[in-house]
């Protein structure tokens, strides 16, 4: 058995492509312990982290879970919203957002009671070399914007909120790092002292949170741990990120409202993945012929996402040393 941590990044529907990468590690008899992740990599980080605790995880379950996923399920208008034009005009102008997301909270949750976790008590270790705020399976990255800070559920639930994170349920957390401003409804956290927060997905702050698992203490790694990213390559791909703006391309190159949002977006991330040491540990997988919100996926597009992860994944593979790794870089 081989040990790993995994950080799997944002991306939208593309997240099934995220699975196929998990599916070549697998294959190759990695276990996850630890995973992390953003949107997208939340809600798949959930479901392998719930079945890792179980120790019940293949590349088939993987490959069944990529192809099952519905998103145009999670595309729940609430009942202003449904008013054609103008309902999705208002939930965008008010901030309110299209959907609800309670479709995808309860896919979510769905998944999950299949392996008898609710809350993260249902994901605890016991792991006495991490901080006992850490000692969970799964962390997801959410930005909160009523108090302007970047939190990581549940490691933040007692310290930010007052709260018990072993009484929060997983779904939630996971609810709130997919809520895409504009587009699902945000999620709210009351906290212990009566402030209620507003949070949103966590790639507003975060797409790629691939230090979250990192050790602080200048110890060496006691295992590797595995980035995912659907990031683009910048500036080669910048119209990837936001791709209500492609249409802007037809007057030239990308505009300076474009480059400013992206960098806002994905710059964080991008500056991590141009290190080394983050670059040689990191799994991209080419994603561009798929929008973050196509939410009308076929089957066959489908696995031609999931198929992508798997390859990038057993192609990575092929060069990765861990000794090397950590002679050059820990």
């Amino acid at each position: 058995m081989k040990r790993a941590d995994l950080v799997l990044s944002g991306g939208g529907v593309k997240g099934i492509a995220l699975v196929g990468a998990v599916a070549a590690l697998v294959d190759a008899e990695y276990v996850p312990q630890r995973i992390s992740g953003t949107s997208a990599g939340a809600l798949v980080g959930a479901v392998l982290a719930a079945a890792a605790q179980h120790g019940d995880l293949t590349s088939g379950q993987l490959e069944d879970l990529a192809l099952s996923i519905d998103y145009r399920a999670f595309l729940d208008p609430g009942p202003i919203e449904r008013v054609p034009v103008l309902g999705p005009a208002w939930g965008v102008l008010s901030g309110g957002g299209i959907y609800r997301g309670e479709a995808l909270r309860r896919w979510v949750a769905d998944q999950l009671a299949g392996f008898g976790v609710t809350t993260f008590a249902d994901l605890a270790i016991d792991d006495p070399q991490l901080p006992p705020e850490q000692r969970y399976r799964l962390v997801v990255t959410v930005a909160d914007v009523t108090r302007g800070e970047l939190v990581r559920l549940p490691w933040d639930y007692r310290r930010v909120y007052g709260l018990d994170p072993d009484e929060q349920k997983v779904a939630d957390a996971v609810r709130a790092s997919t809520a895409i401003p504009f587009f699902f409804h945000p999620e709210t956290l009351t906290s212990a002292d009566g402030i209620t927060s507003t949070l949103v997905d966590g790639g507003l702050l975060s797409n790629f949170p691939i230090d979250s698992l990192d050790r602080t203490d200048g110890g060496k790694p006691r295992w590797p741990t595995f980035g995912v990213t659907l990031l683009p390559t910048l500036p080669a791909e910048s119209d990837q990120v936001i791709p209500a703006l492609r249409p802007l391309h037809l007057l030239g190159s990308p505009t300076l409202l474009e480059q400013v949002l992206t960098t806002i977006l994905v710059g964080r991330d991008q500056a991590y993945l141009n290190q080394p040491w983050v670059s040689v540990r990191t799994i991209r997988i080419d994603t561009r012929e798929v929008g973050v919100l196509d939410f009308d996926l076929t089957t066959a597009e489908k696995r031609t996402l999931y198929l992508k992860g798997l390859r990038a994944g057993e192609e990575f593979l092929t060069t990765w040393d861990w000794t090397d790794y950590v002679d050059r870089f820990r």
